[in-house]
């Protein structure tokens, strides 16, 4: 039996999760994330400790290792997680100061200073990067605006995934969907930007050059063996950024191919054979990088979602959370028997789902939610399925933007995370939609991303279509309501009139 090693670096849990060529989780064991804020001028700053997320990987490795009957049947070891946080190492491999956590505000005033001399349109044109107070550019201009001694004495930045990379094999690289995350990045050439590093002032010195994912980087030295429980000498191969590495095992790597990741926020990741960066991906609130898949990119897009559903809940649903206990079942169960109870469309209820503003298909962070159509016979379920509605509304517009505006069609949609255990939400989405989707079986589809990966690095697999055929796990397709499709077709010009006729209210408001 050959085994491959998925080390996923979440921003909760340090997980190590060892599969078997099919897909199938034989062990697995984590540690939590922790987060820091060791400033006490500075509380709101936020650090992650490089000593605890290595230790934390050790001991979630020791653990999964420990349950294998021949350790030496671990074939490569991948690394995936969060992708803009780093950490400056001299030349001896020490780090001279804690990652930046994506959680901490000090860089506000870089992300200002990149707007007025760089600008939106000209990063995005270049790197396919909206500007996020959070990306690595902005944490290596503030290193050299406030500890100048540490960039000077530092021999490189390496990102999270690169940093334990180096722990297990000693090599400074990073990949090209992790080197999309730094603002510097230029998707055409696939290298850094002469351009961007001349205006920002970054030394190209402290960056590791990039190498496609599934590289095979090094080998695991004797000293991390000693820790981590992996043979000396098993092959490290470069992973990738988590939602790309999430993308493999669902097929997420072709044209065609949409990706919905619900939960809290709602992510959309659909592959392209070229980068596209335009003015109407930028406007869209797109994120165009190079994907984890050999030769591809990727266009992601995110939107808040059921993070409404559970401000409904703790608002609202104190009567079901009290009828739980005694009667069985949970809140949830009671509040969507509600939702279901009230007819399509509402009655004319709709919800524009904008309670943390707008980040597709629109970028409006003044935009606010808000409940339209309301009469005095309006219900809780009404309320609760126009949530329901307004969400997979937006859906639809994210998914015409990205046919209409782009050229990037949906052929096929697949559905992982929390959300789609809301089954009800599911099939309303398939109602609107009018076409069937599918929520696969598939067990830690981001640590099974970054095996698939290590898999190929070491030619387990021929490449990602021959991964993606051997892991793959059908699920539950959701199947449409014909009669309710050609509706909400109706009601969808409605729901797109929302916005624009609010728009100034809210930014009065």
């Amino acid at each position: 039996m050959n085994y491959l090693v998925g080390i996923d670096l979440g921003s909760t849990s340090l997980k190590v999760v060892i599969f078997d060529t099919d897909g199938r989780v034989v062990s697995a064991a984590n540690r939590p994330t922790e987060l820091f804020h060791p400033y006490p001028d500075n509380p709101q700053w936020a650090t992650w400790d490089p000593q605890q997320i290595w230790n934390g990987v050790c001991e979630a490795c020791c653990e999964a290792v420990a349950h294998l009957d021949d350790m030496k049947s671990i074939r490569a070891v991948a690394v995936t997680g969060m992708g803009m946080d780093g950490v400056p190492i001299d030349k001896d491999g020490k780090w001279l100061y804690p990652f930046i956590s994506w959680h901490c505000p000090r860089t506000a005033p870089q992300h200002q200073w990149w707007l007025e001399h760089i600008g939106a349109a000209k990063q995005f044109s270049i790197t396919g990067n909206p500007v996020w107070a959070i990306n690595t550019a902005l944490r290596l201009r503030w290193m050299r605006e406030h500890e100048p001694a540490i960039l000077d004495k530092a021999d490189k930045w390496l990102l999270i995934e690169d940093f334990l990379n180096f722990q297990l094999c000693g090599e400074r690289a990073t990949d090209y969907s992790m080197a999309s995350n730094t603002l510097l990045f230029d998707q055409r050439t696939r290298a850094y930007s002469d351009e961007l590093l001349k205006l920002s002032g970054i030394e190209r010195r402290l960056l590791c050059e990039p190498r496609p994912s599934g590289t095979l980087l090094g080998k695991v030295h004797q000293a991390a063996a000693d820790v981590t429980g992996l043979p000396v000498g098993t092959p490290v191969v470069l992973g990738g950024h988590d939602f790309l590495c999430g993308c493999l095992p669902v097929g997420a790597f072709k044209p065609g191919v949409v990706l919905d990741v619900t939960g809290t926020w709602e992510i959309i990741v659909t592959a392209a054979s070229k980068p596209i960066l335009t003015d109407a991906a930028r406007e869209m609130g797109l994120w165009i990088d190079s994907h984890v898949a050999r030769d591809m990119y990727a266009a992601m897009g995110s939107a808040v979602s059921a993070d409404m559903l559970e401000w409904f809940r703790r608002n609202f649903g104190f009567e079901e959370a009290q009828k739980a206990p005694t009667e069985g079942g949970a809140d949830w169960d009671y509040l969507m028997a509600a939702a279901a109870a009230a007819p399509a469309g509402c009655d004319g209820v709709m919800f524009l789902p904008h309670m943390s503003g707008s980040t597709m298909p629109v970028i409006d962070p003044q935009s606010r939610g808000a409940f339209i159509g309301l009469r005095n016979t309006a219900t809780k379920g009404h309320m609760l399925r126009a949530v329901i509605e307004g969400l997979n509304y937006q859906f639809l517009q994210i998914l015409a933007g990205l046919d209409k505006g782009l050229g990037l069609r949906c052929d096929k949609l697949i559905a992982v995370g929390g959300g789609t255990r809301n089954q009800f939400w599911m099939q309303n989405r398939a109602d609107m939609l009018g076409q069937p989707f599918e929520v696969p079986e598939v067990e830690e589809a981001t640590p099974l991303g970054a095996a698939i990966l290590a898999g190929i690095g070491v030619g387990i697999y021929r490449d990602e279509q021959e991964a993606f055929e051997r892991v793959y796990r059908p699920g539950k397709v959701y199947e449409p309501t014909r009669a309710l499709a050609a509706d909400y077709a109706d009601r969808f010009k409605i729901f797109e009139k929302l916005y624009p006729a609010l728009q100034h209210i809210h930014r009065a408001l």
